[in-house]
């Protein structure tokens, strides 16, 4: 994991997050969620550099999650770093609600 997965994992194992059980590393048909919960169906991607080279790629990624129904938040690494509180409110809130697809790191 990366030091930003890692840190998001801490703060979301165990139910600590709205108790609600997520999973890491989950596949997802040809895919491989960061984070996902299941009951909620919503997946967590974090991002970094490499992203911005591959949008392409997500944006396909985030599209065929969505036809399954799930809801993506995508987040980058260096919000995870310096926001984790915000970053936790924004996933909060998606638990919460029924949202389409967000880039939350904008």
């Amino acid at each position: 994991m990366t030091l930003a997965e890692h840190k998001l994992w801490h703060a979301l194992r165990g139910k600590q997050l709205q108790d609600c059980r997520f999973r890491r590393q989950h596949p997802i048909g040809p895919y491989i969620a960061d984070f996902a919960c299941v009951d909620k169906s919503l997946v967590i991607e974090l991002d970094g550099g490499q992203h911005q080279e591959q949008a392409e790629y997500d944006q396909r990624r985030t599209a065929f999650l969505q036809l399954q129904g799930w809801q993506v938040l995508r987040f980058w690494n260096n919000d995870v770093l310096n926001n984790l509180e915000g970053v936790l409110g924004t996933i909060a809130d998606a638990l919460n609600a029924d949202s389409s697809y967000q880039y939350a790191a904008d």
